[in-house]
């Protein structure tokens, strides 16, 4: 399927590795012009060679108004983002009695503030140019909440709605945001958090994702053909937000 989208500008964050360098090697696949995002600067220049990304750009989203630095970046380079996939790693596990007034601040910067702050620098653009593409990935836990993990727990749901309300207001104007939830998927992140066959055996196709499955979601959320949907939060969790 040709997802009409050869040439665009997609700029990807966080994606030195994971979710998010899926997501951008799937772009660059169908003839995107990708730009990388993450904090990790030797990661980057691995990736960008690994998967042929056109450029890199070092920040830290969990440092105020970064997402926004790196948007105007893009935009003084290239002259327009046509597509951008925001994705940022899980903030710091645990329960609402085991995390401090730090980690909730270092995960509103993190997955809140860092969403808001591009959405804010790159929309008006895509507006202008009657075009774009936005996905943000967040979780299942964003419907379904998962046990020590309450600071992802309770900011990826306010995301939905946050996605949901813009999606209302850019719509006409030919600009699409969706929300992905990956579900348990093969990452380093979920191989850190010790997740157990019980927990596999839980999931109705019996395995974990892997990276490029969310990956392709995100490419066909950013085509062309993808137009009419806007306002979404759709799962790639191998059947289990359906079986909870």
């Amino acid at each position: 399927m040709d997802l009409k989208i050869k040439e665009k500008i997609a700029l990807v964050f966080g994606s030195s590795q994971g979710l998010g360098l899926a997501a951008a090697h799937s772009l660059a696949q169908e003839g995107c012009r990708v730009i990388l995002c993450s904090r990790n600067k030797e990661k980057l220049e691995k990736s960008i060679t690994e998967i042929g990304a056109q450029d890199y750009i070092v920040a830290d989203l969990s440092k105020a108004d970064a997402a926004k630095v790196v948007v105007k970046q893009v935009l003084d380079k290239y002259g327009q983002i046509d597509i951008m996939v925001c994705n940022t790693g899980g903030p710091k596990a645990g329960t609402f009695f085991d995390v401090t007034n730090e980690d909730w601040e270092t995960g509103f910067h993190g997955l809140w503030q860092s969403a808001t702050s591009a959405f804010y620098a790159a929309i008006p653009s895509m507006m202008k140019a009657k075009w774009g593409r936005i996905v943000i990935v967040t979780s299942i836990t964003a419907k379904e909440p998962i046990k020590n993990l309450v600071i992802s727990n309770a900011f990826r749901a306010g995301l939905h709605g946050l996605v949901n309300s813009i999606s209302k207001e850019i719509a006409s104007e030919g600009v699409t945001i969706n929300a992905v939830m990956p579900g348990f998927t093969k990452t380093q992140r979920l191989m850190d958090l010790n997740i157990g066959q019980e927990t596999i055996d839980k999931i109705p196709a019996k395995r974990l994702g892997q990276p490029s499955e969310l990956a392709s979601l995100i490419s066909f959320l950013c085509s062309e053909n993808a137009a009419y949907i806007t306002g979404q939060a759709i799962s790639c969790d191998g059947g289990l937000l359906n079986s909870i």
